[in-house]
């Protein structure tokens, strides 16, 4: 399936956004790329050329001003109008489809309506990480030492591994040895994020196994309540097996005037974490980078300010937040409210070119339609019912699941030859999520067009 990266569009909705607060370590990149020829999801990382003459508006503009639907449009507006109304959808929903290079509204319905998004959410933590810290942001965890106390100093790399901590510890034995130590205490820092480490919204039985709560510091993906000491258990017990005498229990603290560095782990960069993030919807680490992104902004790491970045991030970018609530990063909050006309606008936003060296990294991470390994995966049961396996490979699109709450946003090409952008969020039905999924998944076949 192609991987589209870019979008073909060099005008629309976002020409007049204001550009990112000055105030922002990092601003968006606005480079206006030409449209480049291709295939759909292919991996070369391009959107493929318009085949429509009309590049102003894909269709045709009548004597009022008002941009009618072509035939092909018409047809999906038709069916989604038909299929929306399924049962399975219950009475509330929200959404809509955009033709992505002219911003034309194909089909709508409710589309200002907000509702529990869930982990569509995502996307708008995504586009503010890359905004503010940019695409080649990494994350450092090190190690320092000080007064008899090897500390090791949590940098919110949710990524971090067994491995990393083992590697950290080789070149912390080495340099003890070096020095005629051959025992240490064992202390870890995670003061980079402060409380609450629990979101407005979460329901105790999310934590911590839908998601921990938010600590600075983590190993190998554990989901457990102190992410933190459980890091510096491991860090020690690797020490141990390397030959040092960890002297008590590991302790928590915060890393002195005095004490030096002596080993640092840096991550892959944040454009490959943010993939790995929408691949899997990760919430641990969409919860890390609301946290570092408000770091980067000069703000302190907590819920409030992370989503208070993120508001100002999309606010500049030109995209309505009218009755936009959001309470985390990862879009478990059951207080978030977000209506499918914003989701689909970030979706839009982030395939436009003009910010294709710092956005595109959004619509390279959205799972594939029938991809094993990502959410839309056949062992999720996506895609595979008679009138949406014929999707397969030709969707991206960013799931969300809740209680309650079901959403799939992304984009298609639809058989008009032009990009598609969607946004479908529906709350409140009574039917089992498996059901709902299929009637989402239903949907964005209509948009490709390939249910007829």
């Amino acid at each position: 399936m192609p991987s589209p990266t870019s979008s073909l569009r060099a005008s629309g909705r976002h020409r007049k956004a204001k550009a990112p607060n000055p105030a922002l370590r990092r601003a968006a990149v606005l480079a206006v790329v030409a449209p480049v020829a291709g295939t759909i999801l292919t991996g070369t990382s391009a959107f493929a050329a318009d085949k429509t003459t009309d590049k102003a508006t894909g269709g045709t503009t009548t004597k009022a001003g008002v941009t009618e639907l072509d035939a092909a449009e018409q047809k999906i507006a038709d069916n989604l109008n038909t299929r929306s109304q399924d049962t399975r959808l219950g009475s509330t929903l929200s959404g809509v489809v955009i033709d992505a290079k002219s911003d034309k509204v194909v089909w709508g319905h409710d589309a200002d309506t907000a509702l529990m998004a869930a982990s569509n959410t995502k996307l708008a933590t995504s586009t503010a990480a890359l905004t503010v810290l940019g695409p080649d942001h990494r994350l450092t965890t090190k190690v320092v030492y000080g007064d008899g106390t090897l500390t090791l100093v949590g940098g919110g790399d949710r990524t971090l591994t067994t491995d990393d901590l083992d590697a950290l510890a080789k070149t912390a034995v080495a340099g003890l040895k070096n020095a005629g130590l051959t025992s240490v205490k064992v202390r870890i820092d995670d003061s980079l994020f402060p409380e609450p480490s629990l979101a407005t919204g979460w329901n105790t039985g999310y934590y911590p196994d839908s998601v921990a709560p938010v600590r600075a510091l983590v190993v190998d993906s554990h989901n457990v309540d102190d992410t933190s000491l459980d890091a510096g258990d491991v860090f020690a017990k690797l020490l141990a097996e390397r030959g040092v005498t960890v002297d008590g229990t590991v302790t928590r603290g915060v890393v002195g005037k005095g004490d030096v560095p002596v080993a640092t782990h840096t991550s892959d960069k944040l454009s490959t974490i943010v993939k790995q993030m929408l691949k899997v919807s990760d919430n641990d680490i969409a919860e890390s980078l609301l946290r570092l992104t408000a770091l980067g902004a000069g703000r302190s790491a907590t819920f409030e300010d992370g989503t208070a970045v993120v508001r100002d991030v999309l606010t500049r970018y030109g995209i309505s937040l009218d009755d936009f609530a959001m309470y985390d990063g990862s879009g478990l909050s059951r207080t978030t409210r977000i209506p499918a006309r914003t989701i689909a606008d970030i979706v839009d936003l982030a395939a436009d070119p003009r910010h294709a060296q710092t956005l595109k990294y959004i619509i390279d991470g959205l799972p594939v339609s029938g991809e094993a390994g990502a959410t839309l995966g056949p062992e999720f049961g996506r895609f595979d019912t008679a009138d949406s396996s014929c999707a397969v490979g030709q969707v991206k699109a960013k799931t969300g699941t809740l209680t309650g709450a079901v959403a799939l946003s992304g984009l298609t090409k639809a058989q008009d030859g032009r990009w598609k952008v969607f946004s479908f969020i529906e709350n409140d039905s009574t039917a089992g999520p498996s059901d709902i999924k299929d009637a989402l998944d239903g949907l964005a076949a209509t948009v490709n067009g390939c249910w007829v």
